[in-house]
């Protein structure tokens, strides 16, 4: 164990690994498969990055998000980990290159999208890969009661088969008991361990509020509270009204979206990571990927659809483990919108068929071609030109990524990258022929080197302009040029969000949509929603327990910070725990022996626990069985 210390020590200069990453590496090197259920703040990439790095052959990560394995690979990159990403958007011949250099070169971790896999590309290159662990983050998405399910990922178990002997992890932040059975099963743990950190945050304080002015009260929250935070709202344009709304009222305040040109979204991180913003005023967009331990508040502004997404991101407050505030505003239309919502994102079957066919239209993709094709995607250009309703067309596309058959991705940035397909005598020869080109291969060859004819490499035409003595246009014109006369593979920067057809494509009458499925989905979403009306509404319970008790973790101990239990205490109200709610859900369509429900509790107060059982028995809440087992009413 000494050696995972060094490398713990050597690439990431922490001198002791935090609660339960060593026990999950352990499991890991010792070829168990493993699942680890690590909150926030957990250090979840640690757990497979560091064995990885004690084993031979290569680790490959299945991720859903670009911007994560974007992210992960530029951070091993700089910690001299040699690291790729295969994802949407890429060119074929970079792809090629990057899977061949895991096959045969130095390639250390291989990050790819669930729909990557399966690629005939990638499966045969899989084959041949010595791959020493396979690590499956965000596993969550595998389960259809996950709070972003993609059905890709259910192909993994198809590619552990073509490497049976291989160590597997998988790992998520927030499942519930149904969702990590999921995982189970779709995975095909027959055997294995799991490890779960408990979901309790202690130094963060949860409160709602039900409140008719939501900007004054946010206003008296963030004079209350200094230090950074971050606003969550649900729209674009709300971002920037909340934010002019701060900015007015003396707070440095900016806005941020997916709707954002790479620039803008970099200008702004920085801006407030190096707490020249103070606020960040967001939509679901921020966050991933971004590590800012001192942020000491998040408020919505508006209500999360799920108490994952809620909880991941009321999370990001107090990852220094200081004290910090996570608020919930709410007003009674929020719950009606909120149900309202859920009707809409799930459009009928007859306009999810239309807004496939626009989008075969729109990039004139034939019947059976397209299979992970991907392209530039704006949503207000495609639904203006085919005459759709914005809102239900977006969740048209969201459904349809639900059924697998594409694959969205928000903007995101790559640079313009270059490649030199052939051999320096055939490259010589076109020189000599097309003396016009000469001196743009010979700088681009001076600036970069020769490993232009290995791999894809990030170019600049603003510094290539610059050392040439022209503009960038006259740059790209000329890499085009040279692009079409196959010479070099010229792939231009992309800005723009992705969509991908993960399937060929069908026609749209007989696209394959599985309606039940899509009915069942509708119904979990709308508990899901129930959840989180009844955590915001709920002025009695511990915030902490109602959190907890969402991820199966039962504790009858109360946090003593959230609005709820910081006014009992004021109105010097004692807080024995809810076992009358304890008692109903450990019941739930099962009966229990008394002394094990007792025993599952482990009440603080027994005599209290008891007589609650006994006014529930009264009452007819529960029933005393003969064998002495309790059910309920």
């Amino acid at each position: 164990m000494s050696s995972i210390h060094s490398i713990l020590k050597q690439y990431w200069g922490y001198d002791a690994f935090r609660p339960l990453q060593e026990e999950i590496i352990q499991s890991v090197l010792t070829g168990h498969v493993s699942r680890a259920l690590l909150p926030t703040v957990g250090g979840k990439s640690i757990c497979f990055q560091v064995p990885a790095m004690a084993m031979d052959g290569i680790c490959l990560v299945i991720s859903p998000l670009i911007a994560l394995m974007k992210d992960q690979v530029e951070g091993l990159r700089k910690r001299g980990i040699p690291a790729v990403a295969i994802y949407s958007g890429m060119n074929r011949r970079e792809i090629d290159i990057a899977l061949d250099n895991c096959v045969y070169g130095t390639t250390k971790f291989l990050y790819v999208s669930p729909e990557r896999i399966q690629t005939d590309l990638f499966t045969e290159r899989f084959k041949q890969m010595k791959t020493g662990l396979l690590a499956v983050d965000e596993a969550h998405c595998i389960s259809q009661w996950g709070y972003d399910f993609r059905p890709p990922y259910l192909q993994i178990a198809q590619l552990r088969e073509l490497a049976p002997h291989v160590p597997v992890i998988a790992l998520t932040a927030t499942a519930t008991k149904e969702v990590r059975q999921d995982i189970t099963e779709k995975l095909q743990f027959r055997r294995g361990q799991l490890f779960q950190k408990s979901f309790s945050r202690e130094n963060l304080s949860y409160s709602a509020f039900l409140e008719e002015d939501k900007e004054r009260r946010l206003l008296a929250i963030l004079r209350k509270v200094p230090g950074t935070a971050v606003v969550y709202v649900r729209s674009r344009k709300r971002t920037q009204e909340v934010s002019h709304f701060l900015n007015g009222q003396g707070i440095r305040a900016d806005f941020y979206h997916a709707g954002l040109d790479n620039t803008q979204r970099s200008a702004k991180q920085d801006a407030w990571i190096s707490n020249r913003t103070r606020v960040i005023v967001a939509t679901n967009a921020f966050g991933m990927g971004i590590d800012k331990p001192d942020v000491r508040v998040v408020v919505h502004l508006d209500l999360p659809d799920t108490l994952e997404a809620y909880y991941q991101e009321a999370g990001r407050a107090g990852r220094d483990e200081k004290k910090a505030y996570a608020v919930a505003l709410y007003h009674p239309s929020d719950m009606e919108d909120l149900r309202k919502r859920i009707g809409l994102a799930y459009p009928t079957e007859a306009f999810l068929r239309q807004v496939y066919q626009s989008l075969a239209n729109y990039y004139q993709l034939a019947t059976g071609s397209g299979f992970m094709a991907s392209y530039d995607f704006e949503l207000e250009s495609f639904q203006k030109n085919y005459g759709l309703p914005a809102i239900e067309t977006y969740h048209a596309l969201k459904r349809l990524e639900d059924e697998g058959f594409i694959q969205l991705s928000e903007g995101f940035y790559s640079p313009s990258k270059l490649f030199f397909p052939v051999d320096k005598k055939t490259l010589y020869e076109f020189q000599i022929a097309n003396a016009g080109y000469d001196p743009m291969i010979k700088l681009v060859l001076r600036m970069y080197g020769g490993e232009l004819f290995s791999s894809f490499l990030p170019i600049s035409e603003s510094q290539i302009a610059r050392q040439y003595g022209t503009d960038a246009a006259t740059v790209e014109k000329v890499l085009t040029a040279l692009h079409r006369f196959t010479i070099v593979v010229y792939d231009r920067q992309k800005d723009k969000p992705q969509l991908t057809f993960t399937t060929p494509r069908h026609e749209a009458s007989r696209l394959p949509l599985d309606v039940r499925q899509m009915n069942q989905r509708r119904e979990k979403d709308s508990r899901k929603a129930e959840s989180v009306i009844y955590y915001v509404t709920h002025a009695e319970r511990c915030r902490t327990q109602m959190l907890l008790e969402y991820f199966d973790e039962i504790s009858d101990e109360s946090c003593g910070v959230c609005d709820n239990c910081l006014r009992k205490k004021k109105e010097g109200k004692s807080d024995l725990g809810d076992y009358r709610h304890q008692i109903r859900t450990i019941l739930a369509g099962k009966d229990l022996d008394l002394q094990l429900l007792v025993t599952h509790i482990n009440p603080k107060d027994e005599n209290a626990l008891l007589e609650t059982i006994r006014e529930m028995a009264g009452t007819g809440e529960i029933r005393l069985l003969d064998n002495g087992n309790v059910r309920l009413g």
